[in-house]
């Protein structure tokens, strides 16, 4: 029936019936906060693009996470920022490295709290790039070892799961392949599955501190005019292992995670990245925009389009809000 028997405004009158009828809830279960954690103590360095996020020490990252469990949401993923870099990444499979170390003193201190850790070569690397380097390029088959030996470093130090980012073909077997073999068949693995070649990710270079020093990444990452091949690539790493797939970032890509979610009966992930974040701080301090409301706003298109998890810098500003 149409007007005047429907109206649709009947069921906007006033917030509680907004409430009941609400088709996309946000809750704290569905966020993951990431975390940047550098060598020393009680080091707190706020990163200058990315306002309210810090680089932290590890003693400085166990109060943090204290204060991400009282609010609620449920898990974190660790980057990590070396004390010194080579070639080889070495600093990401170290016993003593600053993710193990970090690690450690987390499960020391909190508990029932879910410690993912990414999984990727250029934070590491004194060149950038998110693998081995061989005649200028990154030798895809090479950086599989490497980036299986870190992810069997991480969960023999306590890690809880493993999200590999660095867009290498058959690290999600690689890596399954090694925690099986050293029985951590249970530890699960969140694949970075459709990551494209984002100019959004600028923010977070300066946190990790992780620009490449010559070239780009466009040979691994994907290109940022395709949908087709990042249903291609979930559909790879899924068969692999991946126990959660990803698309980042996820506001310019609404469109990939929504096929994504059609296609595959997967958990999905999707990463609401540092330029995406740092664009609505930038225009909220120039007082453009309000922010809770444009944050709010974002966030649920994230989770209309089909993303059952959303890994966020606004993770302890919507916990704050939700609790309220």
């Amino acid at each position: 029936m149409n007007y005047p028997v429907t109206r649709m405004r009947r069921l906007r009158a006033n917030e509680n019936i907004r409430r009941m009828v609400r088709e996309t809830s946000l809750s704290v279960n569905d966020l993951i906060y990431p975390l940047f954690c550098c060598p020393g103590e009680k080091v707190k360095n706020e990163i200058n693009s990315m306002p309210g996020n810090y680089q932290m020490s590890p003693d400085m990252i166990v109060e943090e996470c204290k204060e991400v469990k009282d609010l609620g949401i449920p898990a974190i993923i660790l980057f990590g920022i070396p004390e010194q870099k080579d070639p080889f990444g070495s600093d990401s499979y170290s016993e003593d490295g600053i993710i193990q170390t970090t690690l450690r003193a987390i499960k020391e201190s909190v508990t029932d709290l879910i410690v993912i850790t990414d999984i990727c070569m250029c934070e590491y690397t004194d060149h950038g790039h998110c693998g081995i380097i061989k005649n200028k390029d990154v030798d895809n088959d090479e950086t599989l070892k490497y980036l299986a030996r870190q992810a069997l470093s991480h969960v023999s130090c306590g890690a809880d799961m493993v999200a590999p980012s660095d867009m290498m073909d058959g690290r999600v077997g690689a890596i399954r392949d090694i925690l099986d073999e050293n029985n951590y068949t249970n530890t699960p693995i969140m694949a970075y599955s459709a990551k494209y070649a984002s100019a959004f990710y600028g923010p977070f270079r300066e946190a990790a501190e992780s620009a490449p020093q010559f070239g780009d990444r466009k040979s691994y990452q994907m290109d940022t005019a395709n949908v087709n091949e990042a249903i291609r690539e979930i559909e790879l790493d899924i068969i692999e292992g991946a126990d959660i797939v990803m698309v980042k970032p996820a506001l310019a890509y609404l469109d990939v995670i929504y096929r994504a979610k059609q296609e595959f009966s997967m958990p999905l992930a999707a990463y609401n990245v540092s330029g995406e974040f740092s664009l609505i701080q930038a225009a909220a301090k120039m007082g453009w925009i309000d922010k809770e409301r444009i944050m709010l706003e974002v966030l649920h298109s994230i989770k209309r389009a089909g993303a059952d998890i959303i890994l966020t810098y606004f993770a302890k500003d919507v916990a704050n809000l939700i609790n309220k």
